[in-house]
Order: C-alpha cells, then sequence, then structure tokens
C-alpha cells in the first residue's frame, strides 16, 4: 500500500467491514470515550508495546494494532503469508494508512475461543489439569510445536513468548497461534544458527513470562520458571530431531520405513517424501524423510465429514469415528464403507450433540471441543458404572454438571482486576 500523503486510506479484505465509521483522524490512545467508538469492547490480552484496541462489528471482534507506516505494512503481509503457507496465525484483514501525522493501524481478527496464557493459570480445571506443572508442560508443548513448524517453513520469529501467543484448548492439550512478528523474517531455509538464536530468545522470555504470572497470580514458584524454559528447549529438539533425523536400518528392516511414517503422522505431519539410499559398505539402508505443513488428522477430518478442529481435537473425533464404524459393522455384520460410516457419524453422533449445546453456554468452548470432553465424559462415566451408559445419559450429564462450570472462553472480557495487574496490554 502506498503511502497516503492526503487523508485516509483502507486497505482490506473482502468479507469484513469497511471500517470507515470509527474516529481514525485520532491516536488510538485517544478512542475511550470518544462518542463516535462505542464499538470498543474491553478485551482480556497479554501485554505489548503499541497501543491496541479492540472493535465489535456485529459480534465479530476486531484487534486494531497501532504501528509505524512500513512496519504495519510488513506485518500485515507477512501474515497474509503465513496464512497462505498454513501456519497458526491470526488473520490479517486490513491496514488503515491515515497521513503523514498519525502512525498506520494494522488491523486483524480476534481468534475466538483463544486465550493469553495468563489466563490458562485461571481458567485451570479438572477435566483439563488443575495443576500448575500439568498447565506449563501444555503450554511448553504447545510453543515448541508452533516454534518447529514456523522454523520448518523457514520463518524466524525474532521474539517469540508467551505473550506473543495466544493459546486454543484442542481436545485436552493446547494449540498455539502467533499474535505479533514485528521482528520476524522469511529466509528459504534457516541455518542451525538462526534456529538456535531463535530458541535462546524463547528461553528467556519465557522464564520472564512464567514468573510475571507467578508473582501477579500468588502461583507457587514451583516448578521453576528457568527449569521450565530449558525443557522447552529439549522439547524442540526432540520433535525437531524426529521430523529431520537420519535412521540408519538394515535391509531386512525395512518395515522401520512404514513405522517411521506412522510416528510422523501421529505427530500430524504429511510425509511428503521418503528416501532411502544405501551407506557407503553397502550393508545399510540411510532412511530420510521429508515432511509437509502438520495438519494430517485435522485434513482426514475436513475430508470425511466437513468438520474444521485443532489437530488433537481431530485426532480425538476421528477415533471416535473409527468406533462407531466398528460398532455399524458388527451390528450389520458386513463392512461399512468410511464415508458411509463418517455420514452417519455425523448425523447420528456429532450434530446432536452439538445440538445440545444450551444456547447460553455457546461461549463456553469450541463445538468440537465440547464433543471431545462429551467423549471423556461418557469413558469416565462408563468406568464408575462399570458398563457403557450410552452417548445420550453422557451429553445429558455433561452438559448438566460439566459445561456450565466452564468459564466463557469464545470472547474474555477484560475486568478491572486484569487492569490493574496490566493485561489489558496487547501481545
Amino acid at each position: 500500500m502506498s503511502p497516503n500523503r492526503g487523508g485516509l486510506r483502507i486497505l482490506a479484505r473482502p468479507g469484513h467491514p469497511d471500517f470507515l465509521d470509527l474516529p481514525w483522524h485520532r491516536p488510538l490512545g485517544t478512542w475511550d470515550g470518544e462518542p463516535a467508538t462505542d464499538r470498543l469492547v474491553e478485551v482480556a490480552r497479554g501485554v505489548h508495546r503499541h497501543v491496541v484496541k479492540f472493535v465489535d462489528y456485529d459480534g465479530r471482534l476486531y484487534a486494531l494494532k497501532e504501528l509505524p507506516p512500513r512496519v504495519a505494512e510488513r506485518e500485515y503481509r507477512l501474515l497474509r503469508h503465513m496464512s497462505e503457507e498454513a501456519l497458526p496465525v491470526v488473520e490479517a484483514v486490513g491496514v488503515a494508512n491515515r497521513g503523514e501525522d498519525l502512525d498506520d493501524v494494522l488491523i486483524t481478527r480476534y481468534l475466538d475461543y483463544s486465550l493469553p496464557y495468563r489466563l490458562l493459570f485461571i481458567h485451570r480445571r479438572p477435566a483439563t489439569g488443575p495443576d500448575v506443572r500439568g498447565l506449563s508442560s501444555r503450554l511448553l508443548d504447545a510453543l515448541a510445536m508452533l516454534l518447529v513448524r514456523l522454523h520448518l517453513a523457514g520463518f524466524y520469529w525474532g521474539d517469540c513468548s508467551l505473550s506473543n501467543t495466544l493459546f486454543r484448548r484442542d481436545a485436552g492439550a493446547l494449540a498455539a497461534y502467533l499474535v505479533d512478528m514485528e521482528t520476524g523474517e522469511w529466509h528459504a531455509q534457516l541455518t542451525d544458527g538462526q534456529r538456535a538464536t531463535d530458541l535462546e530468545v524463547t528461553e528467556l522470555n519465557v522464564v520472564g513470562g512464567l514468573m510475571d504470572v507467578q508473582s501477579e497470580l500468588d502461583l507457587a514458584r514451583d516448578p521453576d520458571p528457568v527449569e521450565t524454559a530449558a525443557d522447552l528447549r529439549l522439547r524442540y529438539e526432540r520433535l525437531w530431531a524426529e521430523l529431520n533425523s537420519e535412521e540408519v536400518i538394515s535391509p531386512d528392516e525395512r518395515h522401520k520405513i512404514e513405522a517411521r511414517i506412522r510416528r510422523l503422522n501421529e505427530l500430524g505431519f504429511d510425509v511428503d517424501e521418503v528416501e532411502v539410499a544405501t551407506t557407503e559398505s553397502g550393508e545399510q539402508l540411510i532412511l530420510r524423510t521429508c515432511v509437509t505443513e502438520q495438519g494430517f488428522h485435522r485434513r482426514r477430518l475436513l475430508s470425511l465429514t466437513g468438520l474444521d478442529a485443532q489437530e488433537n481435537q481431530a485426532r480425538s473425533l476421528l477415533n471416535d469415528l473409527a468406533n462407531f464404524r466398528l460398532a455399524l459393522e458388527r451390528e450389520a455384520g458386513r463392512p461399512v464403507p468410511e464415508q458411509v460410516a463418517a455420514y452417519r457419524w455425523l448425523t447420528d453422533i456429532f450434530e446432536p450433540t452439538v445440538a445440545a449445546i444450551p444456547e447460553p453456554l455457546g461461549a463456553k468452548l469450541e463445538p468440537v471441543e465440547v464433543f471431545h470432553e462429551v467423549i471423556e465424559h461418557k469413558w469416565f462415566l462408563s468406568e464408575r458404572h462399570g458398563t457403557d451408559i450410552g452417548v445420550e445419559s453422557a451429553v445429558a450429564s455433561y452438559m448438566d454438571n460439566e459445561l456450565p462450570q466452564i468459564p466463557d472462553e469464545r470472547t474474555v472480557l477484560a475486568t478491572d482486576e486484569d487492569a490493574e495487574v496490566g493485561w489489558i496490554g496487547y501481545g
């Protein structure tokens, strides 16, 4: 977008508001109290060095971040590129150029059902692990996976931190989304040195983030933030090695090729190529795999049912679909095509479960996350009663007893307490 030396110019993607009713002639920091800004809402978010405001258009929230012109345009283009590469980032919507006297404003779509890391420590529940150590472990897994995915794609973040990341629940785990990339750089391929530098910055930032939340929420000092950040490096290195390492096998161990592919699929990655070469001695084989972007289970669920989910959610739903198909085959006494089973599962199991979510509770969790928790709840109740209680009983029990206890997470509005501890500076 070329500089606008006269007045307002907004670059926006189709399918979103034109944002022309906002008071662009004023700095974002002065919008509070302005009559024309009744669209403003205060959302709980991480800490950030730039001014950020949120606006509501008929229930759709957008984040507005004030940045120098070249920085705003660059971040918009980077977000677009990363989205096209199927990387987990917030959706770039547009850029408002307001002339020479005011900074530009980057516009992104608010990520529904996402939480800044601080709120995860508040929204702890027995169903997802009440202990801080367990939550820290899930945070590290999500952050390590995000960083590995970015590095595989050739993206150097330069400022990876808990505050610059948003988290969504993913079938008991967490999925991490990049929300701030001012220091990011694209490369054809990252060197080991670039990856090591990015990881070192991440470790330091994670230590600071965990210390902050321990102080703000008066949490126990266990787990130790320094040890936790060091654990992040170990998780990253294990995952990177699994995806990129060579494996030496004997000619009679070719079954390990399929085993390697299955392991990578379980991690959520598709295998694009498999290379097998002989060693110099000719007595052994070198196995190399080339992985593509993560989303193996997500894409499979989408192709079978049309449902879009996080990776672990998709794995959970596919497992339930597989069990449903087995039950159909036992009942029919013959094989049932996968597409037929998928249609029956969608119409007989998934859709009725989601339809049973009471309207006042619809903002608690994503529908697919609710379905996963119903599956877990059914297993728990069946174990307690020593018999399969059935889907209908599990759904009724969950909707009556479990879902009402969960905080709303579709859009978490900021409170006065959030402002006091500095949680209203967007990450």
